[in-house]
Parts: structure tokens; C-alpha cells; sequence
């Protein structure tokens, strides 16, 4: 059995990313033509998908961790009381992109300790990506609802130096917003590509891209798993001036503030606001 406040960030890690892989299948067999979307009250997607994967993470999660409470995107007003420590889960992050045949959409499950993400998991299904963070971060290639390979062939990932040719900035594929636009006009990108989904923290994480500043709203499943992969990483995750990401803001319906990713700690002078240096 698995306790947030008792076990290794590593362990926690590979049970959430294993939970992750099987939730992909179940993404999978719900996948066919003429699957029904309905609308939630703040207007965004649900599918058949999204409660399929939710189900079966949840499940899972009861199973092998029962005295943790869970926080989920399907469900999160409906959930138990927060103690210190929970699971916050985003079934199919990315639903618009899963509805157009797209590759960037996500299953993202953290383990979240006194407010902090200590350990997570993001799978791409289509992809065949897992990542996951605890102390150390790692890519694993593995098919959704595929057993994970041996660790030996777990890929470890870390971030990047920011590149002296210029940075690589990831924006939101969707969900574009004037103050990110305005931050990365005034640092030296070499080229801004738009992405959906944890998936953006995983390419800083990965070192594949150096900064995803996001000024529009989201809420705490959106980034909880990434930021813990990003963290294991060598990487960041800030509010604009600086201060730490908290979680299990139930009293502000789990919103998130503005954030600021990236990769090269080198680079907080630059991102941060003046009252923050």
C-alpha cells in the first residue's frame, strides 16, 4: 500500500505512472466515431474518454493508496475534505485536442505533501510517453495500457541551459493570453511553438524546450503532475514574482494563478518580475 506523507517520491511516482498507462487504455477502448461530447458549466469538453480514464484512476487510486484523499477534474466538487496530502488528477487533460485527433493530450496524476507536488505522472496514449517525477525525472517508452518496461530502461531527462542561440518558449495551443505573449516578447526566443497539455512542462523538463509562461487561468490538475516532473528535472515552476506554486485551494475552486515554467534557474532574473529580483 502507498501513504503520500510515508512513501519514497520515486515509489509514488512509478504507482501513479503505472495507474497513468492503464488510464490510457481505457481512453483507447472509448475512442470510436460519433463519441458524445457534452459541455460542463464552465464550458469546456467532457467525453465518454475523460470518464473512463477518471474511473479507472480513481479506482486504482483507492486500491493501492485508500486513506488519500483525491482530488479530480470530473469530479472535484464532489470530493472528501483536503487533508495535508491528496492525489490530484486530470483524466484527459487536453480534451479538445483528444476530440480533433490530435497527439497532445495527457493523462496527469500528482502526489501532493503539505501544498507541494512531490511526485507525478503525465502519459501521452497516442504517443506511446510516459514521464513521470519524483526525486529523479524520466521518459519511458511504453503503449497505453502496457506493463512499464524494467527501470534500466527508463530514459532520465533533465533540463537545459538556456541556449545561447535563443530560448524555445511553449504557449498554449487554445488558451493564448496577452501577458504570456508580452513576457516572451521581451526575452530572447528563438522560436515560440504551441502546444496543449502537461505535455509542455514535460518538453522543458525534458530539455527539449526552455520556458512556458501561462497568465490565463487553469486549475491545479492542470499542472500539479507536471510541475512535479519539471522539479525532478532541475527546473521551475513560479508565480511572476516569484513565490512557490501552492496546492488544494478548495476555497478558490482549485484556480491557479499565473505561472511561470522554465527549465535554466539562470534564467529568473530575466522572467520575473522587477519586484521579485
Amino acid at each position: 500500500m502507498f501513504h503520500i506523507d510515508r512513501s519514497e517520491p520515486d515509489a509514488l511516482a512509478a504507482f501513479l505512472g503505472a495507474i497513468a498507462v492503464a488510464a490510457g487504455a481505457a481512453i483507447v477502448a472509448a475512442t470510436k466515431p460519433g463519441l458524445h461530447v457534452s459541455t460542463k458549466d464552465d464550458g469546456s469538453p467532457c467525453t465518454a474518454a475523460d470518464e473512463a480514464a477518471e474511473a479507472a484512476i480513481v479506482a486504482a487510486l483507492r486500491q493501492g493508496a485508500p486513506d488519500c484523499a483525491i482530488v479530480s477534474e470530473e469530479s472535484a466538487e464532489a470530493g472528501a475534505p483536503l487533508t495535508t496530502s491528496f492525489f490530484v488528477v486530470d483524466p484527459l487533460d487536453g480534451t479538445r485536442d483528444f476530440i480533433a485527433g490530435e497527439t497532445d493530450f495527457s493523462v496527469n496524476i500528482a502526489a501532493v505533501r503539505n501544498g507541494r507536488p512531490i511526485a507525478g505522472a503525465v502519459f501521452m496514449p497516442r504517443l506511446g510517453q510516459l514521464y513521470v517525477g519524483g526525486t529523479r525525472a524520466y521518459v519511458v517508452a511504453v503503449a497505453a495500457g502496457g506493463s512499464l518496461p524494467d527501470k534500466a530502461l527508463w530514459q532520465p531527462i533533465t533540463t537545459r541551459g538556456a541556449p545561447a542561440e535563443g530560448l524555445v518558449a511553449l504557449a498554449s495551443r487554445r488558451h493564448g493570453d496577452a501577458e504570456s505573449e508580452a513576457l516572451l516578447a521581451r526575452l530572447p526566443v528563438r522560436v515560440v511553438e504551441r502546444r496543449a497539455s502537461a505535455l509542455k512542462f514535460c518538453l522543458v523538463a525534458s530539455g527539449q524546450a526552455d520556458i512556458y509562461p501561462r497568465f490565463g487561468p487553469t486549475k491545479e490538475w492542470d499542472t500539479a503532475a507536471g510541475e512535479a516532473i519539471l522539479a525532478a528535472a532541475g527546473g521551475r515552476v513560479v508565480a511572476p514574482d516569484g513565490s512557490p506554486f501552492t496546492y488544494g485551494h478548495a476555497e478558490r475552486a482549485f484556480l491557479n494563478g499565473a505561472f511561470i515554467a522554465f527549465g535554466d534557474p539562470a534564467l529568473a532574473p530575466d522572467v520575473l518580475q522587477p519586484t521579485a529580483r
